[in-house]
């Protein structure tokens, strides 16, 4: 099978467990059951990508699709246990009152759920790119891996540290500007965008140069749509020091922070 062939039956393959999900989600009113599905739906299309290329058990697909698996598992896991209870996100609560509750059943599934799928199948592209083909591991191939590594520790942990932050009720209100969170405001979302920028280096080791674009549209979706940019303007009003903390450490980038002397004494959270 060609890569847009492969790939257009990958997307059909993953909008059928999104419209599942829709159902359910229509069944419980509670569209927010899409956020945990973002990192699974990765792992479904990695998988289905390792049993539709050719040079069956090659390493690089396998590298490829263990790293996946391992980043995609993680986030779902963390967002379906962050959310755990917590009802419909209040973004979804907002779509719902504006749109109206009679219609929103449906309108969710063009608006959340399909709108998914289709960035899941663009942003997916560096794992078929790095699979397309086969071939020995190459220098590309273990900076990328490296890459994968250090993004992985930046997402994983800046979660993990938030999560304890945030579990202790003498941090309310207060700003997490220790750990990986002292180098950069959004670790978690460098963490994501590194991921994905060496999923890209191994589709150029795979000498697939046009998939890689999938690694740029998750940056500027991280960066310009759904992270970085929005969650700042409603922190800025809401965390006191906030605007202390930008002034001293990078917004996304890790960098060592601006000498200040009162910052980690006076402010200790941050919330996503």
């Amino acid at each position: 099978m060609s890569f847009f062939a492969i790939w257009g039956t990958g997307f059909l393959t993953v909008m059928i467990a999104l419209t599942l999900l829709w159902l359910l989600s229509v069944y419980l009113k509670d569209a927010s059951i899409v956020d945990p599905f973002w990192g699974t739906g990765f792992v479904i299309l990695a998988w289905f990508y390792f049993s539709q290329t050719e040079a069956g058990l090659d390493n690089r697909k396998l590298l490829v699709t263990i790293l996946a698996t391992v980043w995609g598992l993680r986030l779902s896991i963390y967002l379906l246990w962050r959310n755990w209870g917590h009802g419909e996100d209040y973004r979804y609560q907002q779509f719902r009152q504006k749109y109206g509750p009679a219609r929103y059943w449906w309108f969710s599934f063009f608006q959340v759920f399909l709108l998914q799928g289709v960035l899941m199948a663009l942003v997916s592209t560096p794992l078929l790119g790095a699979q397309i083909q086969g071939g020995e591991l190459n220098l590309l191939d273990y900076l990328a891996t490296a890459v994968f590594l250090i993004g992985f520790a930046f997402e994983a942990g800046g979660d993990f540290q938030l999560a304890r932050f945030k579990a202790d009720p003498a941090n309310k209100g207060k700003l997490l500007t220790t750990g990986f969170w002292r180098y950069t405001r959004h670790p978690n979302y460098f963490g994501d965008s590194a991921v994905w920028w060496s999923f890209a280096l191994f589709s150029l080791a795979a000498s697939s140069i046009l998939p890689t674009l999938g690694a740029v549209l998750m940056t500027i979706l991280i960066i310009r749509v759904s992270g970085v940019a929005l969650l700042e303007k409603g922190l800025k009003k809401s965390k006191p020091g906030y605007e202390e903390y930008v002034e001293n450490t990078n917004a996304f980038f890790p960098w060592f922070p601006k000498a200040s002397k009162n910052l980690s004494e006076k402010y200790s959270g941050r919330w996503k």
